[in-house]
C-alpha cells in the first residue's frame, strides 16, 4: 500500500534536487540534458515549437535556453554551449530559427551606416568593457551583426558550426529547425522553394536587394 505521505516526501526530495542541481555539475543536468539556441523574437514560442517545458510554466526545467537576435552562432552562444555541454551534463543541442525573422529585414552595411550617422565609432569599439581582449578586426562589424540572406541556409550553417567547434564535445547531438511563424509549424531547414512557398525566408522578400556580408556562405 502506498501512502500520500510517501508521495509528498518523494516530491519534496525531487524538488530539492531540482532547485540545487547546479551544485552537482554533470550529475545535476536539466531534465532533458538539452541546450536550446533560439532567436529572441517574441513570435517564436520555444515550448510550443519543441514540445518541451522551458519558458512556461516559468522554470519548466527541461533545457538550458539561450536566445539572441537570429538564434545564430556568437561568441557568447559558444561560451554558454561550452559550459552546459562540458560541465552541466548536456548531451544535445537544438537550434531554432524562424521565418519572418528581423535579421532578414535589412542589409548589415546599411545598419552599420546608420550607427555611423548617429556618431558611433564602430572602428574603435570595445564590445565588452569587462573583456577588452575581445575585439573585431577592422571591417568585421557588419559581419558581427549577423544579418541573413536566407534563414534555412543560416540554420544549416549554425548546426555545422556547433558540430565542428572544438569546445563542443563530438558526442553531443546537434540539430537545427525552422519555426514557420505564418503556419505555427516546425520543420527542418530546406532549400526547396515549393516547401518554403508559404513563408518569408529570404532577405529579398523584405526588399533587401544586396547580399549580406559573407558570413553564412
Amino acid at each position: 500500500m502506498s501512502y500520500l505521505k510517501d508521495e509528498i516526501t518523494a516530491r519534496v526530495d525531487a524538488y530539492d534536487h531540482w532547485a540545487t542541481r547546479r551544485r552537482f555539475g554533470p550529475d545535476g543536468p536539466n531534465n532533458r540534458r538539452l541546450w536550446v539556441l533560439a532567436c529572441m523574437d517574441e513570435r517564436l514560442p520555444v515550448d510550443e515549437a519543441l514540445g518541451i517545458r522551458v519558458d512556461s510554466p516559468v522554470g519548466g526545467g527541461d533545457a538550458h535556453c539561450f536566445r539572441n537576435a537570429g538564434g545564430i552562432v556568437t561568441d557568447d552562444a559558444i561560451r554558454s554551449a561550452m559550459l552546459t555541454c562540458n560541465f552541466f551534463g548536456t548531451q544535445e543541442i537544438v537550434i531554432v530559427q524562424h521565418t519572418q525573422c528581423g535579421m532578414l529585414s535589412a542589409n548589415a552595411k546599411d545598419l552599420e551606416a546608420a550607427l555611423r550617422a548617429k556618431g558611433v565609432d564602430i572602428d574603435e569599439l570595445t564590445l565588452d568593457p569587462t573583456l577588452p581582449e575581445l575585439k573585431l578586426a577592422p571591417g568585421g562589424f557588419a559581419k558581427w551583426i549577423g544579418m541573413m540572406d536566407d534563414v534555412d541556409v543560416t540554420c544549416m550553417k549554425t548546426v555545422e558550426t556547433f558540430r565542428n567547434h572544438p569546445l563542443i564535445p563530438k558526442d553531443v547531438v546537434v540539430s537545427g529547425w525552422v519555426w514557420e511563424v505564418e503556419t505555427r509549424r516546425l520543420r527542418p531547414p530546406v532549400l526547396d522553394d515549393e516547401k518554403r512557398a508559404r513563408t518569408d525566408v529570404t532577405s529579398a522578400q523584405f526588399g533587401v536587394t544586396t547580399p549580406q556580408p559573407n558570413r553564412w556562405r
